[in-house]
């Protein structure tokens, strides 16, 4: 690479961009090039067109990084020719034509199935959207799990819906296909079933994976880990 890359934040679904804080303070602090940019989480297609024309005004080399819902957005994002690499963080490594809902459907479910809340939200000039949330209730166990309890209580009020639509969406493209991917197992996620992080990350055949004694929000739990990792990435992307 002629310079160093700009590492993009990709944050997930019942989060918003201050869901990797630790780790973007880390990466700030040792002088590594950061943007955190929202996911709107309406569709996995507009999900992506979003993050990638975001990336597509970069001026240079990107590093992506996706957590849960973000690694499927990455996937089809990562496709903008300035990404150099992906890295995946308890998050879906989809195959073209794959959705969430297929992805997952291979798997015993995790925690976080029984626990979804469905609201309808107004579309203008057509049918109702559904929004999907993580019951308040459940919010610090199952999504939150290992941060602290007055930080879970203020993410569990505070979460962004996923739109019902993105799970059934199928991916346009595999970015990993084309493009190098590393990625992190959360082996105590009970968001989403580790299995599904360690059989997407496998069949992409990602260069290296790490697996953390972690819960979903690994970002939150162990952020000095997943700092390390990304940056420990850039070294690799030639």
């Amino acid at each position: 690479m002629s310079a160093p890359p700009t590492v993009v934040l990709v944050h997930g679904a019942f989060a918003d961009a201050a869901s990797w804080s630790p780790v973007t303070l880390r990466l700030l602090e040792q002088g590594h090039k950061v943007l955190v940019p929202p996911v709107y989480n309406r569709s996995l297609s507009d999900d992506a067109a979003s993050i990638r024309a975001f990336v597509e005004r970069i001026d240079g080399p990107v590093l992506l990084a996706g957590h849960s819902y973000g690694g499927a957005v990455i996937t089809v994002a990562g496709m903008a020719e300035n990404v150099a690499g992906l890295v995946y963080v308890a998050g879906y490594a989809l195959e073209e034509g794959e959705s969430l809902g297929q992805l997952q459907g291979g798997f015993p479910d995790s925690d976080l199935a029984a626990n979804l809340v469905y609201t309808p939200y107004p579309v203008d000039g057509g049918e109702p959207g559904t929004d999907v949330s993580v019951r308040i209730e459940a919010f610090p166990a199952v999504f939150a799990a290992g941060v602290d309890a007055d930080t879970a209580k203020v993410l569990a009020v505070s979460q962004r819906p996923l739109s019902a639509a993105a799970f059934g969406e199928p991916a346009s493209a595999a970015a990993w296909r084309a493009k190098p991917a590393w990625g992190i197992v959360s082996s105590a996620d009970r968001t989403i079933n580790p299995d599904v992080e360690r059989f997407g990350y496998q069949r992409a055949g990602l260069r290296k994976v790490l697996e953390l004694d972690a819960p979903h929000l690994v970002m939150q739990t162990h952020p000095a880990e997943v700092a390390e990792f990304i940056a420990g990435v850039i070294p690799e992307l030639g």
